[in-house]
């Protein structure tokens, strides 16, 4: 099942970093920020995970909870996170369930052969389990001050 903005989440549950398991129940009342990512340790997605570390206790002050999701497995998860100091926790998605709801994987064209890849994205959910906002395919310079600013229009609007 595809998600769709303004909807509930469909039903899911991941395992992730810290020994939590992630659901589309397991946060209601609090925003959520998923964010899909290629791969640990790439330079993109460590920019990106720096990103989002820097600005953690932003998005905490404004309710939100932040989580990567990616197709790495834990061992790869944990030490990405140690590595980089992250505050918040790590999705391994190593069945590549969460992408395919998500419809972020993507045939990508590396090195001249075609790949399944994930596309970088980014989804917000509300308090109430409603996707409220997406960005697919971006970019990552000025990406998280920009999420951050929709969490804060969220809360402001709650």
């Amino acid at each position: 099942m595809a998600i769709v903005v303004n909807k509930p989440l469909p039903e899911f549950e991941a395992n992730a970093t810290g020994g939590i398991k992630v659901s589309n129940t397991s946060h209601l009342g609090q925003v959520v920020v998923l964010y899909f990512y290629p791969k640990d340790n790439t330079p993109g997605c460590t920019t990106e995970a720096m990103q989002f570390r820097d600005k953690y206790k932003d998005f905490v002050k404004a309710g939100a909870t932040v989580f990567g999701v990616s197709r790495d497995n834990m061992k790869s998860h944990e030490d990405f996170k140690a590595k980089l100091e992250l505050p918040f926790e790590l999705i391994a998605d190593t069945e590549e369930k969460m992408c395919h709801m998500f419809g972020v994987v993507k045939n990508k064209i590396m090195y001249g052969k075609k790949v399944k890849g994930i596309e970088r994205s980014t989804f917000l959910v509300g308090a109430d389990g409603i996707l409220k906002q997406e960005w697919r395919g971006l970019k990552v310079p000025g990406h998280v001050d920009e999420v951050l600013k929709a969490v804060k229009l969220l809360k402001k609007a709650a």
